[in-house]
């Protein structure tokens, strides 16, 4: 579930011709924030908060990308390395979260279906209406084609940009809350290597790194695959190191193969 909103978010970055290598300490901070906030807020409250610290992170990424026209690679990078900074920081030890309302709500079920499950699809029910429907995801599809053929049409590129990085932040905070919910307990080093497994998914359901091209659709096949993989994997009780080497062989046959379809 985790995996699905971060590369859901990833995806809207991708279309846009940028990377966003931050995502995983964005959910490590989100995870902290909303532990340590439920001993002070109400827990929606604390969930709002911190989600909005998650947008703001990833409004930071749009902004050096969008309006200091930093490279999305280097960009990122350096937030990769600050946020997780900043994750310890505010808390150098796991935080336990005090009210056990969320996580019964994340462990729940509606009928045999778990209710985070429901809300990741409802997600990228969402995002699919919005990239086939809305003038704005088209536009952002249109910027990784094509950017100075936007700008010459009177687009604003800049504002579209930096919602995409927005976007793809609050997700990743969505998913730092969910897990630190569902796991019970928030831990400042979780999240390392998320963001390869996000770009894995929607590399191996057909985006194409550079912008241009990609699906909702491609990319929650890419996560189906990618858990199914993982899962057999620990079935078969596959060390975790040779695991990152299948994930990277994925990577690169996805990358082969749609060249060749090109």
């Amino acid at each position: 579930m985790t995996n699905g909103l971060i590369s859901l978010g990833m995806l809207g970055v991708i279309l846009t011709g940028g990377i966003d290598l931050s995502v995983g300490s964005i959910v490590a901070l989100s995870g902290i924030v909303v532990a340590g906030m439920q001993g002070i807020l109400p827990w929606p409250l604390a969930i709002a908060v911190a989600l909005a610290v998650a947008a703001t992170a990833g409004m930071a990424n749009g902004l050096l990308v969008a309006v200091l026209r930093l490279p999305p690679f280097i960009a990122t990078l350096a937030t990769l390395s600050a946020i997780r900074g900043v994750v310890y920081i505010v808390s150098e030890t796991p935080i336990v979260p005090s009210d056990p309302t969320l996580r019964g709500i994340v462990a729940s079920t509606i009928g045999p279906v778990p209710t985070v499950a429901l809300l990741m699809l409802a997600c990228f029910g969402l995002m699919s209406i919005f990239m086939n429907r809305t003038s704005a995801g088209r536009t952002v599809l249109a910027i990784g084609g094509n950017q100075e053929a936007v700008r010459l049409a009177g687009i604003n590129v800049r504002n579209h940009v930096l919602f995409a990085y927005v976007l793809c932040g609050t997700l990743a905070g969505l998913a730092g809350v969910i897990l630190s919910s569902r796991v019970g307990i928030a831990q400042p080093s979780v999240g390392i290597g998320l963001e390869l497994d996000a770009i894995a998914a929607c590399v191996i359901g057909g985006a194409v790194l550079g912008g241009g091209g990609g699906t909702v659709r491609g990319t929650f096949a890419g996560v189906l695959l990618l858990g199914l993989i993982s899962n057999l994997l620990n079935l078969f009780n596959v060390q975790s190191y040779y695991q990152q080497v299948v994930k990277g062989a994925l990577i690169v046959f996805a990358v082969i193969a749609r060249g060749r379809d090109r």
